[in-house]
């Protein structure tokens, strides 16, 4: 059987809590990310409360029962929130780039593939389920750097990463979308 991708509102992709929770323990144990199992069990606490975030939109990728793999976005808030990654955030691209280019625009939060499932187009999907009703194609993301099998991906999609942390290979970046209005205005990196 093929895998279908689904979007759902929050109470119908929270009715799939123990294969997101398979997922994310799977997809995220292993490097760069090294999370323990009970870290899906914080995520799924944290989604519960984000499935009520203004613009919530989740996706699950499904074989048969089986989740394969999810997706979570919502609207950024305005300003962008003082919590988890959102001041290093802000301090790179500075306050007004930050207002402009992400607030109001949809934050893809989570994107996780089982890895059994890689190389199916699972994460293209999935990402497109999530970021399709972005206003103006404003959408955008964060993730490690050191995890280059993530940046590639998101890179051959035509995401286009705009903020470029130190050069040891840690830190976050921001990446905006295909069709972001502001992905040309970015300075490549170095």
């Amino acid at each position: 059987m093929a895998a279908a991708v689904h979007r759902l509102a929050g109470p119908a992709l929270l009715a799939h809590r123990d294969g997101i929770r398979a997922v994310y323990a799977a997809a995220f144990a292993e490097p760069p990310w090294h999370a323990e199992p009970a870290e899906a069990d914080v995520y799924l606490t944290r989604l519960a409360g984000d499935v009520d975030r203004p613009g919530f939109a989740g996706a699950v990728a499904l074989d048969g029962e089986r989740v394969l793999g999810f997706a979570t976005a919502w609207t950024s808030s305005s300003p962008l929130p003082g919590t988890r990654s959102y001041p290093r955030v802000t301090a790179a691209l500075g306050a007004e780039r930050a207002a402009a280019w992400l607030c109001g625009g949809v934050e893809v939060d989570e994107l996780a593939v089982s890895p059994d499932a890689h190389g199916r187009g699972l994460g293209r999907t999935l990402l497109e389920a999530v970021t399709r009703d972005a206003p103006d194609a404003r959408c955008w993301l964060l993730t490690s750097v050191r995890a280059d099998a993530t940046v590639r991906f998101y890179e051959r999609l035509g995401w286009r990463q705009v903020t470029h942390p130190a050069p040891d290979g840690h830190g976050t970046a921001v990446f905006l979308g295909p069709g972001h209005p502001a992905r040309t205005a970015a300075l490549p990196p170095l």
